[in-house]
């Protein structure tokens, strides 16, 4: 499984507890695991990604192939070992936003409002 971060230097973790130190991350994982990969980065705001797992083209195949062939047992060994799974997406993709787009390594400062008063009217002047 590949997971890649925007910026690059992000670190990755998931769920499962694997993670690397920055992106790209590449580790292995059991076909029949979904979790979660989280990427962070100061000065951004976290990420994650939901990764899944479906029949893989080649899966679908080897299953018709069973059904065929009458492997009624080989369908159900792929059925349980899930080996005709893959991840989705695979390689994920996380895109973390800046906290502020203008400088990312600086958090969002919003200055106060300044309500205009109204000017007081001069008196008479002093004679």
């Amino acid at each position: 499984m590949t997971i890649n971060a925007l910026p690059e230097d992000a670190s990755i973790r998931t769920s499962l507890g694997p993670g690397c130190p920055r992106s790209p991350c590449t580790f292995p994982v059991k076909r029949r695991d979904s979790f979660t990969a989280f990427a962070e980065r100061e000065g951004y705001k976290p990420g994650s990604i939901q990764i899944g797992t479906k029949v893989s083209g080649g899966g679908a195949a080897g299953f018709a192939g069973n059904v065929l062939v009458g492997g009624v047992i080989g369908m159900g060994v792929d059925a349980y070992n899930m080996s005709s799974y893959d991840h989705f997406p695979n390689p994920a993709f996380i895109v973390l936003e800046p906290i502020d787009p203008k400088n990312p390594k600086t958090p969002v400062y919003q200055a106060p409002v300044v309500v205009p008063q109204k000017e007081k009217k001069a008196g008479k002047p002093i004679s």
